[in-house]
């Protein structure tokens, strides 16, 4: 046991298990507020619409850093999200069609430009069709670090705004009235998922981006009524998600990292599912015997309580 835990001693799989939990951490959170708005999917569009805007960085700085990705996939995300606000808003379309318009066009266009850099014979273009499926052991210490600031920054905004995003998420009608600037809350939650998004393409990819994003948020759901303990539980099965992936990745021969942490989220979904107490399949069966039970007894009493008049 112990000598599988000294694979965390390597400073490389550090940065990797630290990036991954603030990666599921940050996700969980953000999440939250998308599945409660029945926006699951969403997280899937920008994640594709991120796709572009790593090409396009490429292609303007020929190079393969973390912060330039960044830049263009948060620029392409926010373009995507005005996209799907302006179509749902100005058309008849509704906001599931939206999105999935601009997931198959950016990503149809991330695709081809891909294939453009690939032809184009570029020295430094290998590895970057990586960000389809996730690459975590390329990561480095400079990009953990670009990472962690734009982690602490959306989970402090989330912090800050809770009661907003409470209010707009549950009830924005009564937000507006109450002079809550709801749209404007409702971009910055967008603007948020797209921040998460684009801080796990690197690790995760764009293609399984979308369910780390709201597995731990569904499996959170099971075990509480109240947002605040969700979203805290949210990010708890992200970082766990993370944590587990980077072990058994870094334990096994070729595994890779970003669909093993999808998987374990999903391990703790299953778990969630079976073992939640109140919605949990387990408790639900313990409760229909426990009150089948009560009806036989209450019957046999009504029967004796006959007998005897």
């Amino acid at each position: 046991m112990l000598e599988g835990f000294n694979i965390f001693l390597d400073p490389n799989t550090q940065w990797i298990l630290f990036g991954s939990m603030l990666l599921g951490l940050c996700s969980g959170v953000i999440g939250s507020f998308a599945y409660l708005r029945k926006q699951s999917l969403m997280g899937d569009a920008l994640s594709h619409a991120a796709l572009p805007g790593v090409c396009i960085a490429f292609m303007m700085t020929g190079s393969k850093s973390i912060f330039f990705f960044l830049i263009g996939a948060s620029i392409a995300g926010i373009i995507a999200t005005f996209g799907i606000g302006f179509i749902t808003r100005n058309t008849r379309i509704k906001q599931d069609s939206a999105l999935a318009i601009i997931l198959t066009v950016f990503f149809g266009l991330g695709i081809v430009l891909l294939t453009e850099i690939q032809h184009s014979g570029a020295g430094n273009q290998s590895g970057l069709d990586k960000f389809l499926f996730g690459q975590a052991a390329a990561l480095v210490l400079s990009d953990v670090f670009i990472m962690a600031i734009a982690s602490i920054v959306l989970i402090s905004i989330c912090i800050l705004l809770f009661k907003e995003f409470k209010l707009a998420s549950f009830d924005p009608g009564f937000a507006n009235g109450m002079g809550f600037p709801v749209a404007f809350l409702e971009q910055l939650i967008m603007l948020l998922i797209v921040m998460a998004v684009v801080i796990g393409i690197q690790a995760v990819g764009v293609v399984l981006m979308s369910a780390l994003l709201i597995t731990p948020a569904v499996s959170a759901r099971y075990w509480t009524e109240k947002l605040s303990v969700m979203v805290f539980l949210s990010g708890i099965f992200g970082a766990l998600s993370g944590l587990a992936g980077t072990y058994i990745s870094a334990s096994g021969n070729n595994l890779p990292t970003g669909p093993i942490i999808v998987l374990c989220a999903t391990v703790f979904f299953i778990f969630s599912v079976i073992f939640a107490p109140r919605r949990g399949i387990l408790s639900k069966l313990f409760i229909h015997l426990f009150a089948k039970k009560a009806l036989k007894a209450s019957r046999v009493k009504l029967k004796r309580e006959e007998r005897t008049v």
